[in-house]
């Protein structure tokens, strides 16, 4: 679909004799909107400002609000090729610049060890061209699906335009934040004019739960979250779930969680009693019921099981925090691996985690912590590997599709000890 877009961008012209007045358009705009709309700030902030106008009119926004910050996606040169290439160097070359704090989702390789690492070396070519292009509008390239864990940390009611699917469930549910499941090229949009159209999840009205899920089961690793996520997706599609029963969760946990409703579902915002800060303020009563027990997240295990033995096992999709980073060198210490540990990560946390020690610990048991990338969006079916192990479930949703990979889906410490 990213891809559509920049096709469709490089073909469409756009007349500049047509005036605002005359222009089908059912939100209210400033004077100063009316004025990029009709190309007075130049063609580029023109051309993406109207996708934001559509999008607006198409959802029935009644106006623009400014957005605290950014996240895009569409980083990865596997995900966007070369249409998406030569757009953003097309835009970048024309002078766009963001007016908000901007960061990136995952590229497609480590951006200082793909050499190392043995990333293809047309394709970090092709990355890199990519990163350069970012670079010169401005955006922060800190490559990462959890930008709240690397300086970008909204507070609780912003409104932002978040495009990573994982980033936008942890904004809205965890921080209370708000924003939309942006797509690569409306977050670009928002962040270089600084406003988004204010519909969907950015309106309280829409921020209610419309499913009540209890579970009656004990959630112990981060890997059962990710497999309670996936179930429920699958069952509620974009519907906004309420949770009880979850007696206690961390914030990777709640990463986990909702990182997998939104890889099988299409969940954007989530609340858990007594723990996400709109729990107690949204209306719960009357809801449609889901039980999800320790049989379903059993089967839910079974389900996303389609490999035996891992050729790798890639930890970090939601990319890892500094404390299960800090937990895998736990268990690795003094330990030789058989096979390849990946932990992926942002570079703010490989560095705090460089700081820590850990980085050293896990190089000497033979893993790897790897920046700026994920299992997903890298070519790692290119680089010879068939069969992946994760505790992701969000990486077990994607990675049969998109790098023709078997999982192993399976906790922390049995992927571990499967690799010594």
């Amino acid at each position: 679909m990213i891809k559509d877009f920049f096709l469709k961008y490089k073909t469409v012209k756009y007349s500049h004799n047509i005036t605002p007045v005359k222009r089908v358009i059912n939100m209210y705009l400033t004077k100063e909107e009316e004025k990029i709309l009709n190309g007075e700030n130049g063609e580029v902030i023109e051309r993406l400002f109207r996708l934001l106008v559509r999008l607006g009119d198409i959802y029935g926004a009644e106006k623009m609000i400014p957005v605290g910050s950014v996240q895009v996606a569409g980083v990865s040169y596997k995900s966007i090729g070369d249409p998406g290439t030569e757009f953003l160097e097309d835009i970048a070359s024309k002078g766009a610049k963001v007016k908000v704090l901007t960061y990136l989702n995952p590229a497609g390789m480590d951006l200082e060890n793909w050499k190392k690492l043995g990333f293809p070396a047309d394709f970090a070519k092709n990355q890199l061209r990519i990163m350069d292009a970012f670079r010169k509008m401005g955006i922060v390239v800190t490559s990462t699906c959890t930008p709240y864990l690397a300086g970008n940390l909204p507070r609780f009611r912003e409104h932002i335009a978040w495009s990573e699917s994982s980033a936008v469930s942890f904004s809205n549910s965890v921080i209370g934040a708000r924003t939309n499941r942006e797509g690569g090229p409306s977050a670009l949009a928002a962040a270089i004019c600084g406003i988004t159209p204010n519909y969907g999840l950015h309106l309280w009205k829409n921020r209610q739960p419309t499913v009540k899920i209890n579970v009656d089961t004990d959630l112990s690793f981060n890997s059962d979250f990710g497999a309670l996520g996936w179930y429920v997706g699958k069952q509620v599609k974009n519907k906004i779930p309420y949770f009880t029963g979850i007696k206690d969760a961390n914030t990777d946990q709640l990463k986990a969680l909702g990182a997998a409703m939104a890889a099988s579902g299409a969940v954007a915002l989530y609340h858990v009693e007594g723990l996400t800060p709109e729990a107690d303020l949204v209306e719960n009563k009357g809801l449609e019921k889901i039980s999800v027990g320790k049989k379903e997240i059993k089967e839910t295990y079974n389900k996303l099981n389609t490999g035996k033995k891992p050729d790798i096992v890639i930890f970090g999709c939601p990319h890892a925090s500094l404390r299960e980073i800090s937990t895998i060198a736990d268990k690795l210490e003094g330990k030789h691996l058989k096979k390849p540990v990946w932990i992926c990560t942002s570079r703010m946390i490989k560095e705090a985690a460089e700081r820590m020690g850990y980085n050293e610990i896990i190089a000497k048991a033979g893993g790897s912590i790897v920046a700026d990338t994920c299992m997903v969006v890298s070519p790692i079916e290119q680089m010879g590997y068939k069969t992946t192990g994760v505790n992701s479930g969000k990486a077990a949703n994607y990675l049969p599709g998109f790098c023709k990979q078997e999982v192993c889906f399976a906790n922390l410490d049995d992927l571990v000890e499967g690799q010594l």
